[in-house]
């Protein structure tokens, strides 16, 4: 009677256990498909241009295919992408946003929210760095517009 006894307490114990760990799993790791995605698009609106960067980083590696790429453009991250590099005040901060947008732009209604969103007067008015990643990243996101029949400021950046 007493090894029952002690067999359901070790069953209560395991059970409180992994109860517990579940709780914890669910509250400290909600990483995952759509809570990690509009995270990241919230990312977006914060002040400080580090936490900005690392919620386009976070899309640009999101944005695989083109179902994640719609979930993205859904949940309002070209909007929240056209209006950070807007605002963008380093280097880093538009070089983080035209990846974002770029890794986006390879479905063709993340094209079409881009230019109704107005990205291309935004996109053309970012200033180009020493670094040539940022002429690269607009260089194409100019040419998919221009694939698309959008019209574009191409000759300007040639």
């Amino acid at each position: 009677m007493e090894e029952d006894a002690e067999r359901k307490i070790g069953w209560l114990l395991k059970s409180i256990f992994v109860g517990t760990a579940v709780y914890f799993g669910y509250q400290f790791f909600p990483y995952m498909g759509d809570n990690l995605v509009q995270q990241s698009i919230s990312l977006l609106c914060v002040k400080d241009p580090l936490f900005k960067r690392m919620g386009a980083s976070r899309i640009s590696r999101f944005a695989t295919d083109d179902e994640r790429r719609t979930k993205i453009i859904e949940m309002g991250g070209i909007e929240r992408l056209v209006t950070m590099l807007e605002g963008a005040t380093d280097d880093r901060t538009r070089k983080a946003a035209l990846k974002a947008l770029d890794a986006l732009s390879h479905t063709d209604a993340a094209v079409k929210a881009l230019h109704e969103a107005g990205a291309v007067a935004i996109i053309k008015s970012t200033p180009n760095s020493s670094d040539g990643e940022v002429t690269k990243y607009k260089s194409n996101l100019f040419k998919r517009f221009q694939d698309l029949k959008y019209e574009t400021p191409l000759t300007d950046m040639e």
